[in-house]
């Protein structure tokens, strides 16, 4: 499946008082609180990430699906959104996906990790709902709001969010972020590594 996705992301500070009120806002709650670890290929060169793609392998509790971005052809680099043009599809074998992918001169560069929540709002005349996700990784914990931007914008508003502090930076990118300001030497973002290298990091 093909789709376009328009997203921003932002810092949650108190994740009880935010899920506390997306109910009265009109949110429900679509996915509970669920382990979720991604694994991106890429050429020794990075190639894909020099094209602004990445190739994804996720597990989500017990599902497993391959995902490709690819950044628009009239993508807007002065946008304060974040757009991408998504292909995603289940994947029963992930192994043997992974292998297929290493023959072919991809290898796994990057690991991250995070346990993710997952909201949506929409009306039975809504072809366009809008998802929340707040996702708990191991440097903090972020929401994400896709889909329209007046949607997204209007969302911010009703929760007392600045839009000038969201971000449509990749979960890759914030962690290159966190390890410049933590010097820290991790390599993945992984609970467990980022735990046993940096006890008491800043997010």
């Amino acid at each position: 499946m093909q789709s376009a996705e328009i997203e921003l992301k932002f810092l949650i500070s108190d994740i009880a008082s935010l899920e506390a009120r997306l109910p009265g806002l009109g949110f429900h709650l679509d996915t509970p609180r669920t382990f979720e670890a991604n694994t991106l290929f890429d050429t020794p060169e990075r190639s894909l990430r020099g094209k602004g793609q990445i190739l994804r392998v996720r597990q989500y509790g017990d599902l497993w699906t391959l995902t490709h971005k690819r950044t628009p052809d009239d993508d807007d680099p002065e946008s304060r959104y974040k757009t991408r043009i998504e292909t995603e599809t289940h994947v029963d074998d992930a192994e043997a996906l992974g292998e297929i992918f290493c023959q072919l001169g991809y290898s796994p560069v990057f690991r991250y990790e995070k346990y993710r929540t997952e909201w949506s709002h929409s009306t039975n005349e809504d072809r366009n709902p809008l998802h929340l996700v707040i996702d708990e990784t191991p440097i903090g914990i972020w929401g994400e709001l896709e889909g329209p931007v007046s949607r997204i914008d209007s969302t911010l508003a009703e929760l007392s969010i600045d839009p000038a502090t969201c971000t449509t930076q990749s979960y890759g990118k914030l962690f290159l972020g966190w390890k410049e300001r933590n010097e820290s030497p991790a390599e993945n973002l992984t609970f467990a590594e980022i735990e046993a290298l940096q006890p008491a990091v800043r997010a």
